[in-house]
């Protein structure tokens, strides 16, 4: 095996097991930047040696028994040079714990508890939203930090920043390495929830940069998402998002043409959506739905995106129910971008003059001022309605609000479309 096979081996190892080795090693050390460091030793090792002595049989096992190894020899050394007596008893019982556990135990008898801690932890409500996602992707998601850097188009130093103070946010403020009791399950299972779907947007209508989508953010949330649901099996909204991203996912290939470039929902060929991925949401939401109690805002949008995915043509789409379910989430969650996308709903259902009639209430809405899809909406609904002056200054509004560069060019293209139907 080349050089270069192996570590695009170790790489695909690391993306498989890393989650899991740093999560048993958290439970040990009761320190997350600690666990992270030593699963980082124990990557380096098996770069060096593996090349010579090829991969294990089981790879998993032997980087946390080399990680665990690691960690011997850093309390050894703290110990000698430290000698500080109220941290030695409990050094000295981690040293033991490391000595006698299980690799075995370790890595699978309780890999789903750990895990289900880690998400939480690297989600707690304590990290800013910006931390809680970078972490994510950095200990579950097995991204380093240029990766995420570059998927999130900023700084490496800025993301390095945020995960150094992530961790010792969580240090300083004695975060416990469990999951949480439950009186706060809900709020930090909602908190792991927006995260996942955070990861999920920014990989499927990418806010800034030349690309359109990011397929592997996606897939990274979709896996986190499909391992929370299994740990986690009786929690409808778990469900919910996962049948959500399910669905929206199916259409990955069918929203990019071939130079790249936006292709919108009723423009897509629906041949190309993913029937696997979509019967997988279908399943989910099933699942969702059969936990009984009020349906939650993941499920009431996985049910929307379902509506979309029966439908064989455009003209098939069931929008008076899509707008009925944009009701009900507008109850359950009122925010001024469910209202507009309800707008559109409405629109497509009742006509565009309706649609319009919700989204003027909502042009002095402070939180969307810089939203560039409400002008694109406006525009859609005045050009459907032969206002075309109106709707090409719209566009051209949204075009100057939006920060990819895709998204731009094709508001561009459909203000100049309104500027040619105006001199009809």
């Amino acid at each position: 095996m080349t050089t270069s096979d192996t570590h695009r081996a170790i790489d695909a190892v690391w993306r498989i097991e890393s989650a899991k080795i740093i999560a048993g090693l958290t439970r040990i050390v009761r320190d997350v930047g600690l666990a992270e460091e030593l699963a980082q030793d124990a990557l380096v090792d098996a770069l060096e040696q593996w090349h010579e002595s090829g991969i294990p049989d089981n790879p998993g096992a032997w980087l946390m028994a080399t990680a665990k190894h690691h960690a011997i020899d850093r309390i050894r050394r703290n110990i000698r040079l430290e000698r500080k007596h109220e941290q030695l008893g409990h050094e000295l019982e981690i040293q033991q714990e490391l000595a006698e556990a299980d690799i075995e135990a370790a890595m699978d008898d309780d890999v789903g508890d750990d895990l289900l801690r880690l998400m939480f932890i690297s989600c707690h409500p304590v990290l800013s939203t910006e931390a809680r996602v970078a972490l994510t992707l950095r200990l579950l998601g097995g991204l380093t930090t240029d990766e995420i850097a570059r998927a999130f188009l900023v700084p490496e130093p800025t993301i390095a920043q945020r995960i150094v103070r992530a961790k010792r946010t969580l240090a300083e403020a004695r975060v416990p390495f469990e999951v949480p009791p439950a009186a706060e399950r809900a709020a930090r299972l909602s908190s792991v929830l927006e995260v996942i779907y955070l990861i999920f947007n920014e990989g499927y209508a990418a806010t800034a940069g030349d690309d359109w989508m990011r397929p592997a953010l996606c897939e990274d949330a979709l896996r986190l998402g499909r391992i929370l649901a299994e740990l986690i099996p009786h929690e409808p909204e778990v469900h919910g998002l996962v049948a959500l991203m399910e669905i929206q996912a199916s259409r990955s290939r069918a929203r990019v043409g071939p130079s790249g470039e936006p292709i919108l929902l009723l423009d897509q060929n629906r041949a190309r959506w993913d029937q696997l991925l979509i019967h997988r949401g279908f399943t989910a939401l099933l699942r969702a739905e059969a936990l009984g109690g009020p349906l939650g805002s993941y499920t009431l949008q996985a049910a929307i995106a379902a509506c979309h995915a029966r439908a064989r043509t455009p003209e098939e789409t069931d929008w008076e129910r899509i707008a009925a379910l944009y009701y009900a989430l507008a109850q359950l969650a009122p925010s001024p971008i469910v209202e507009l996308n309800r707008a559109v709903a409405v629109g497509m259902a009742f006509g565009p003059a309706a649609g319009l009639e919700i989204v003027d209430t909502l042009t002095s809405e402070p939180s969307l001022k810089a939203y560039h899809l409400l002008p694109s909406v406006r525009g859609d609904l005045l050009a459907k309605l032969g206002r075309f002056d109106e709707a090409r200054a719209e566009f051209a509004r949204a075009a100057s609000l939006t920060r990819n560069v895709r998204e731009r060019k094709l508001l561009l293209e459909r203000a100049a479309t309104c500027a040619r139907g105006s001199l009809r």
